[in-house]
Formats: C-alpha cells, structure tokens, sequence
C-alpha cells in the first residue's frame, strides 16, 4: 500500500512512524510512506497557506491553491483523499478495514480552523475524526489512521489472525487474557482456559467479550 500525508509539520511524524510494526511493514516493502509539507505546495515569498475566513469569525483557514496544487500533483486516478478533521465521520475498525483494501491513499491534515469549504466538495473523497474533541492540528490522527489501516494489512503482522480477534474486529470488546504463571499472587487463571477443551474455550471467550462489552460500551451492542 501507498500512503501519502500532507501537512504543515512533517517532522511530527518522524518518530512514531519509524518504530513498531509501521517501521518494520515500510521495511519490508509492504507500506510505502510518504510525509509532505503542504508549504512546499505555496509558491508566495512567505509560502502561505492560510488565510482569514470571508464573513469574519476568530482563526485561519487553510487556502485552496496549495491544497488543490498538492492533491493534483500527488494523487493518481486510483487515490482516495482524505481530510482529517473534527466534522469528519468517526474513524473505527471497520473504516481501517476498509482503508486496507485501497491501494493509494492521501491523508490531509487539517489546522487552524479547518479548510476552505471548496477543499471538501471537490479534492476529498472522505473525512475522518478520531473523536469528539479537539486536537493543535491533524498530525496525530493521521497517525492514528496510519497505525490502524497499517496493522491490517497482509503480511504485516506475521500472523494474519492476530488482528482478527482483537477488539472490534467482530463488533465487541476482547475477551479477558492470560499468560503464566497460572497462578499469582493468589489470582488464578480461569479452570477452562487450562482444560485444553477449545470448543469450551470459545464458548468462554464469545460470552467473555460480550459481558465486557456490555460493562464497558454497551452502545456497540
């Protein structure tokens, strides 16, 4: 998969994309990461990106003709253009699957107070929020959509299934895990988990996760 980010820090994404599993999908040629800077896409002598908004109102907004120029010169006819902002739709694990199935994707994130109007109607393709609050700028959340999408692609993780019984990936919270000692501190495992019954053992799991689900975010019933 290609993913290219545009935004006005580059350098955020310096640390957190080179470590992990991110790290180790682009060194096995399995995510191919490009970071640009959107002031390289603004040609004034002070490479302006932003301007007041028409009608007035507090903060700037992220002009279209470096935005338009980038997304023309980055994007081909396969790229899906995504803005990363509050108003956009909230990004989960079913999203991330369906961003893995793309094969180019273009991830802008947003600052100041958003983007010219002009930018959504007709450059994106999509527009994703990590949540219901408020961030410096989209740096992080493209981070966060680069993470999740990455993890899920072929390959990636060594072992496909892993991500096939995480949380989400049927809908509910995982269900409760254990490693050795199988006993500590007087906490022992529980009885199935040890019985080597695996039919029992998914019954024990299946019923696990939807109790924790329902403890813990009963909107996901």
């Amino acid at each position: 998969m290609k993913i290219d980010v545009l935004t006005l820090f580059p350098a955020m994404f310096a640390g957190p994309l080179d470590e992990s599993i991110v790290k180790r999908a682009r060194q096995a040629g399995l995510l191919d990461l490009r970071i640009h800077n959107l002031r390289d896409y603004a040609h004034d002598r002070h490479r302006t990106v932003d301007d007041r908004p028409f009608g007035g109102g507090p903060g700037m907004l992220l002009k279209p003709e470096p935005l338009f120029e980038a997304v023309e010169q980055l994007a081909g006819e396969s790229t899906r253009v995504i803005l990363l902002s509050p108003s956009g739709r909230t990004f989960n694990q079913a999203i991330a699957a369906e961003l893995a199935q793309e094969k180019d994707l273009l991830l802008i994130s947003g600052h100041y107070e958003g983007f010219d109007e002009r930018v959504r109607q007709e450059l994106a393709h999509d527009e994703l929020s990590i949540g219901d609050y408020v961030l410096t700028n989209g740096a992080l959340p493209v981070m966060v959509v680069v993470d999740a999408v990455t993890r899920l692609l072929p390959g990636v993780l060594g072992d496909d299934e892993s991500s096939q019984e995480e949380s989400f990936s049927n809908g509910l919270l995982e269900y409760p895990q254990y490693t050795r000692p199988a006993e500590f501190r007087g906490l022992k495992v529980p009885d199935v988990l040890l019985s080597g019954n695996h039919a029992e053992i998914a019954k024990w799991r299946a019923e696990q996760s939807r109790l924790r689900t329902a403890s813990r975010r009963p909107d996901l019933l």
